[in-house]
């Protein structure tokens, strides 16, 4: 993997809070479509091959080697013959993996399931099959969540809230107007997106700096405690090999982005999915070109 190089902005790009807005609020702004609950092929209705209009969160799961896509429509796995829904329809407003077949959401029930409207952080361990609820149901609709050995933190478009055992909460204070959050493995780094720029915790949440130097980041996701990919409003795939502290450019899905992983291949290159409008964008290069499709991999 190249040298790390801290990424200068020339002229600054705002996140304008229209892409924001448009974003955080998608699940209320589509029709129903994809698949019934019987676990046939969804209809695509977005991007290629993306089941659903909006999707909120992207996993792999190392206990199958799939790919999940978290949407407004429930959760989806991707197949030989394309996205099948796994489980009831929940949508997944928050969405991240813990662990093989370890799940934690947050959102909304579809018709005819029985659970709290907003349902709170809820938890599955069998791939999104079956969910229970872990707190703040009826309470809480957490917008993006990250996951770490540490606990589970998320934000619910006022406050950042941060749990070790998915009962008791703790508010954090990163001073910035939040949009995405990621956590390093061992959950002692934290990272806020927002327009201000990057806000960075090296201490769990306790203390916080904001990166005016960092390039601006809509969303990111830690691969390992010190590997980081960053996608700009733009489409920019940045790249950090010190925990957020530098960034490089790496190269670009040229939309702005909806969903983003990554994994490290066994030669050391980084796998990368974001998901845009235009459908599931992979990278097996650490970011530098990217494939359209889910078929590739």
């Amino acid at each position: 993997m190249p040298p790390t190089t801290t990424t200068r902005r020339p002229a600054r790009v705002t996140l304008s809070t229209a892409v924001l807005g448009l974003v955080l609020t998608s699940c209320s702004a589509t029709t129903h479509t994809g698949t019934n609950q019987t676990g046939s092929p969804a209809q695509t209705t977005a991007g290629e091959g993306l089941p659903s209009d909006h999707v909120h969160g992207v996993a792999f799961n190392p206990a199958d080697d799939k790919v999940y896509l978290a949407t407004h429509d429930g959760l989806f796995r991707y197949d030989e013959t394309g996205p099948v829904r796994v489980g009831p329809v929940i949508d997944l407003m928050g969405f991240t993996s813990a662990g093989p077949d370890h799940f934690y959401a947050s959102g909304h029930p579809g018709p005819g399931v029985d659970m709290a409207n907003p349902v709170g952080l809820i938890e599955s361990t069998d791939a999104g099959q079956t969910w229970s609820t872990l707190s703040r149901e009826g309470q809480t609709d957490f917008h993006t969540l990250t996951a770490s050995t540490a606990g589970v933190t998320g934000f619910d478009g006022t406050a950042v809230l941060s749990t070790a055992d998915g009962q008791a909460w703790t508010t954090l204070e990163p001073q910035v107007a939040t949009f995405a959050l990621a956590a390093s493995p061992d959950g002692t780094t934290l990272l806020v997106t927002s327009q201000s720029g990057p806000a960075r915790s090296t201490d769990a949440g306790t203390t916080w700096d904001v990166d005016t130097d960092a390039p601006l980041l809509q969303l990111a996701f830690f691969t390992d405690d010190q590997t980081v990919v960053g996608v700009a409003p733009d489409g920019g795939v940045f790249l950090s090999t010190d925990a957020a502290a530098t960034w490089e450019l790496r190269g670009s899905v040229e939309q702005a982005p909806q969903a983003v992983t990554a994994r490290t291949r066994p030669e050391g290159e980084l796998e990368i999915l974001v998901v845009t409008e235009r459908g599931l964008r992979r990278s097996i290069d650490s970011g530098t070109t990217f494939t359209d499709g889910e078929q590739d991999r």
